[in-house]
């Protein structure tokens, strides 16, 4: 049985009620940022800012967003020493969605909507695109019935992350001031307005797109929202395209584990684990700890070696 979202207390909670409001800070953040790099952008456009553009667009989305928020703090698939975690939550941070409690609360609300039977639409993109891109970008949930969500308090006592929490839209004065100090105008434009725009535009589109219907191999019992894989998608959303793994196996660091899905986040891990750096490496669970779980599709699965109770999908 996988884990639930053990952050959020859902009791008495609704998941269907309640309306979509707009969110302020949100909403001015991400169309300024979109709205530099429209304005801005073109007439910066050089060759070494567009490369620098692509180089810290992918690492910072890579080791920030897959590697250290999403794989390692919302769903804690493995250990590493405290300063290599505080090192990728920062990254996270860079990435320019939100603070380090902000994704947490993003992220295990949306989970524990689309795990009940029914949520609303804002949690399972159902609407249209241009709605969802609406909504997501530029507004929030008010619940009628709202759950709790639970923060473990080892993070809430971190005065680091609490610094990250209170100053994320801040972290971008640094590098754009470093940026800026090495390439002028178009670096600190391609390298923080366009990057931070392609970032938020682009988890926004992979998350629609696997929360609609898709190809995949697995149904969550019970679950209203069942995620869909991206086929031919691993390497440019670094592994985060296989969402249908994803939603079967929350407690997996590798998300790519059927043949020919290539995961550059586990393979991040695999290679700190390979040096000493990382250590529980989580992988999906046996096959005797998958009753919630009914196959949907034939898939080229084979089996591999035993690491504790879970088993590694080569």
């Amino acid at each position: 049985m996988r884990r639930e979202v053990w952050r959020v207390s859902g009791e008495e909670a609704s998941a269907t009620e309640g309306r979509v409001v707009w969110a302020p800070t949100k909403s001015l953040w991400s169309t300024s940022m979109i709205a530099i790099a429209l304005v801005a952008g073109p007439p910066t456009a050089a060759f070494d800012a567009i490369v620098l553009f692509v180089f810290l667009t992918y690492a910072t989305l890579l080791l920030g967003h897959s590697v250290g928020m999403h794989r390692l703090l919302i769903h804690r698939t493995y250990e590493c020493p405290r300063w290599l975690e505080r090192l990728l939550i920062y990254v996270g941070v860079l990435v320019g969605m939100a603070g380090p409690f902000g994704v947490l609360r993003i992220h295990d609300i949306r989970d524990w909507a689309q795990r009940l039977p029914a949520c609303h639409d804002f949690f399972s993109h159902r609407r249209s695109l241009w709605v969802d891109a609406f909504w997501q970008l530029h507004c929030r949930f008010e619940f009628k019935k709202p759950p709790v969500l639970k923060i473990e308090r080892k993070f809430l006592d971190d005065p680091w992350l609490r610094w990250m929490e209170r100053t994320w839209m801040l972290q971008q004065i640094p590098l754009a001031a470093i940026l800026y100090a090495l390439g002028g105008w178009p670096w600190l434009v391609w390298g923080v307005c366009c990057r931070v725009s392609v970032s938020v535009i682009g988890h926004w589109v992979v998350t629609y797109f696997c929360h609609n219907p898709g190809p995949g191999t697995w149904h969550v019992l019970g679950a209203g929202v069942q995620a869909a894989n991206l086929n031919g998608c691993g390497v440019v959303t670094m592994g985060e395209c296989w969402h249908n793994n994803h939603h079967a196996f929350p407690e997996s660091a590798r998300m790519g584990i059927e043949r020919n899905q290539p995961d550059p986040g586990y393979w991040v891990i695999s290679k700190l684990q390979s040096i000493g750096l990382v250590w529980n490496v989580g992988l999906p669970r046996d096959v005797h700890a998958q009753e919630d779980l009914r196959r949907t599709a034939t898939a080229s699965m084979d089996r591999g070696r035993r690491d504790g109770r879970k088993i590694e999908y080569r």
